[in-house]
């Protein structure tokens, strides 16, 4: 188990490296916009999902706009994003619901956001952390793998990660987990060919160390 220290260490070297993410990109954003787009971004490349989103909410920037779209529309709209028939749907379902119970504001809580159609809890703690700005682990397939592979935790599957996270790093690093880890997944700790030679914190990454010495 690292020392508080030691994630700090790592926070820091990631951070010096570190390239922006969708929701740092686009975090300026309106929070139904943002919570959209992570639904979107399920599996997809922040590369894909960016350009799309942009267009998409140029043209239709509320939630009343969207959920008056046809699901056919949407579903050209969200082709290249995969998987654009069930996000579709859910993203039209989300904003009928967003405007009919929750008066067209998104929720701030975890129970909430995660009642919505297509929101996980990777997803709602995505914009409980990087919009309404409370302590929050989002874990996705990037933040699962690079935690497990530098040593820090031992588990089977995303939600696993989250809790066993929670319970290792300080409340006030939490949203440092997915920003800085999201990007150097994209960036560097691929799954297959992790670019180990290029790696900042490989001295301080078990599988590095393992591999590299």
């Amino acid at each position: 188990m690292p020392s508080i220290k030691k994630m700090k260490t790592v926070f820091s070297l990631l951070e010096s490296t570190h390239p922006q993410t969708m929701l740092e990109e686009l975090g300026h954003y309106p929070v139904h916009q943002m919570l959209i787009m992570t639904l979107l971004s399920a599996r997809a490349k922040d590369s894909t999902v960016i350009p799309i989103v942009k267009e998409f909410f140029r043209k239709h920037p509320t939630i009343e706009n969207i959920a008056n779209l046809e699901i056919k529309y949407l579903e050209k709209a969200f082709f290249k994003c995969g998987f654009y028939k069930i996000k579709s749907k859910h993203v039209k379902e989300l904003c009928h619901i967003l405007k009919d119970k929750f008066n067209g504001k998104v929720p701030d809580t975890l129970e909430e956001l995660t009642s919505l159609p297509g929101v996980g809890r990777k997803t709602a703690n995505c914009i409980l952390a990087y919009h309404f700005k409370k302590p929050a682990i989002a874990v996705d397939i990037h933040v699962h793998r690079i935690a497990n592979r530098i040593g820090w935790i031992s588990t089977k599957n995303e939600k696993e990660s989250e809790f066993a996270l929670m319970d290792l790093v300080p409340k006030n690093e939490w949203i440092n987990v997915n920003r800085l880890f999201v990007g150097h997944g994209q960036s560097i700790c691929a799954p297959r060919k992790p670019q180990c030679e290029l790696c900042n914190i490989r001295k301080h990454c078990k599988y590095g160390r393992e591999l590299h010495g």
